[in-house]
């Protein structure tokens, strides 16, 4: 099976203020902000939602290919998506523009301002040719690549996910309900579900009569698996100790396709995506964390019981 990863591929500037955010903002003043924080560093980090996925997914033992633009300045990223077998064949370099970049400034009560450059991601990705034993998801990114990828899998008969996360300020309802028909998963955030909803003017029936399953993601809440009749709480897995956060949602995602590759049922694969996620957290980035198959099972057992498969 082919796993295609369609999304974003960023550098991540993560910039740490030695203050509270509140203490600099005059309430009475919001009109007319104007605000500096000097920092105490910055610290660059791979990532983007493509090449997140695709990296947890490369740890677990699978060799996806991403499908997405960089740009001139990739050749970094470039080597650390070779050093981990990961193909660049579906990866479109643009000229003349730098690959997107989110610069990310954290607070001393973890409040976060964050700026993003979508550069080169604005421009289509080339897409794969697809066929019915093709895995794609679909997540944030350029919206023509997520339209078009979209209708390739239908087409072919491939099974796809669908994830507009923090793409859905540049959708309108009509976009979301074609993009989104036939898609095997919807998934996203509670927060993301209910704006989905909203914009679509569906009510969570009708999101399950265009999809077969709907996971949504809860924090440290867990997630929760349903498909229409039955809904099943998976509860996260205890992480050794918890440094940061950001791209647990990614590789929970990567572990849920390892799953669903291997043919497992979807409580398995997601329970094996809350286990994925309880290594990520347990380190500064979104592409920091390793592990070997030994230890995922054995941390999945310690959770669950002896994983099937």
């Amino acid at each position: 099976m082919n796993i295609f990863i369609s999304g974003s591929l960023a550098y991540d500037r993560i910039m740490d203020f030695p203050g509270r955010f509140a203490d600099h903002i005059l309430p009475d003043k919001i009109h007319v902000l104007n605000v500096c924080f000097n920092i105490n560093g910055l610290v660059e980090k791979f990532g983007g939602t493509a090449g997140n996925i695709a990296y947890s997914l490369a740890v677990l033992g699978e060799k996806p290919f991403i499908v997405s633009s960089c740009g001139e300045d990739f050749l970094r990223y470039e080597k650390w998506l070779d050093q981990n077998k990961l193909s660049l064949a579906h990866i479109k370099q643009v000229r003349g523009v730098l690959t997107a970049g989110a610069y990310i400034t954290t607070d001393l009560d973890d409040n976060q301002i964050t700026a993003f450059n979508p550069g080169a991601m604005a421009f289509e990705a080339d897409l794969p040719d697809l066929d019915a034993s093709s895995m794609v998801f679909i997540g944030p990114g350029n919206k023509n690549d997520m339209i078009n990828i979209a209708k390739k899998a239908r087409l072919a008969g491939a099974s796809f996910f669908f994830d507009p996360g923090q793409s859905l300020n540049i959708w309108n309802g009509e976009e979301l309900r074609e993009a989104v028909r036939g898609a095997l998963c919807f998934i996203s955030n509670d927060y993301e579900l209910s704006l989905f909803l909203r914009m679509t003017g569906w009510k969570i029936k009708d999101l399950h009569d265009s999809v077969k399953m709907v996971i949504t993601t809860r924090g440290s809440e867990g997630a929760v698996i349903d498909n229409g009749s039955e809904k099943v709480l998976i509860p996260v897995v205890a992480a050794d100790k918890v440094l940061d956060p950001t791209g647990a949602g990614d590789t929970f995602r990567s572990g849920v396709l390892k799953g669903l590759s291997m043919k497992l049922p979807w409580d398995i694969a997601c329970r094996m995506g809350a286990t994925a996620a309880s290594f990520s957290v347990e380190h500064y980035g979104t592409q920091e964390h390793s592990f070997s198959w030994t230890e995922f099972c054995r941390r999945y057992e310690k959770n669950y019981g002896p994983l099937e498969g």
